[in-house]
């Protein structure tokens, strides 16, 4: 890894002109991006970077700074600077947040920022294929793994399908299952979004971040939405990936 880092130093000083520290960024960034650098790996000491490459330990501490603000490096208070590790979901497979983490080693959180019951809105009643006046459960939770906030998830289901919305918990689809639910189809819609204030709050960003909103709707065998969900993902943590035939 070494002399990757320091070959490719070399080549992008020699590519463009621009300050060494930002050198230094793309330096990283490639090396990330390439696999030299692999999630969870840990990064050389600044000391031993500096000397590597022979710059300065403030030329790498500004280097690395920025790669932790787009989301590509985390710092572990006496441990390091690693690799961060970025959730790859498929859109070919209906799956929960909580399983998505779970297959990857990682410890789902959720903390419940808003539940409760009421009427349906006219959104959720096209979405849902309800009536006007109709009571749905709704819930709105922060998604966190290993302390890092990943999502932001508003939850509508109907109340004739989960009564309580305190049921949710953890996982929608665990509670679903526990009532013999079994949504086996889903339709989800993808956009790049720019955080806004309170949401960058809650996901410890820098407001105007980007990421990534998905709207699904999962459907029964009978044809029944038994959710509406609004996810709202943070764009450095996650890959997108879609299986793709020729007809």
């Amino acid at each position: 890894m070494d002399s990757y880092l320091a070959a490719e130093f070399q080549r992008q000083r020699a590519a463009r002109r621009a300050p060494t520290y930002q050198h230094l960024r793309r330096t990283l960034q490639h090396a990330i991006e390439n696999g030299e650098l692999e999630p969870q790996q840990a990064l050389p000491g600044e000391r031993d970077l500096a000397k590597l490459l022979d710059v300065s330990r403030v030329t790498v501490r500004k280097a690395i700074s920025g790669l932790v603000a787009d989301g590509l490096l985390v710092q572990r208070q006496g441990a390091g600077t690693f690799v961060a590790e970025r959730i790859v979901k498929s859109f070919s497979q209906l799956t929960s947040f909580t399983n998505d983490l779970r297959a990857r080693g990682l410890d789902p959180r959720s903390q419940v920022l808003e539940h409760g019951i009421g009427e349906v809105t006219p959104e959720e009643a096209m979405a849902l294929n309800l009536s006007p006046g109709v009571l749905v459960v709704r819930s709105y939770r922060l998604r966190t793994a290993a302390g890092q906030p990943l999502a932001l998830e508003r939850t509508t289901v109907p109340q004739s399908v989960l009564p309580d919305s305190a049921e949710i918990g953890l996982s929608l689809y665990e509670a679903f299952a526990a009532r013999g639910i079994h949504p086996v189809r889903a339709l989800q819609r993808l956009r790049a979004i720019a955080f806004d204030a309170e949401q960058a709050r809650l996901m410890q960003l820098p407001e105007g971040s980007p990421g990534l909103f998905i709207e699904r709707r999962a459907f029964l065998a009978d044809g029944r939405v038994v959710e509406f969900t609004r996810s709202f993902y943070r764009g450095d943590a996650y890959d997108f990936v879609a299986e793709l035939h020729a007809e």
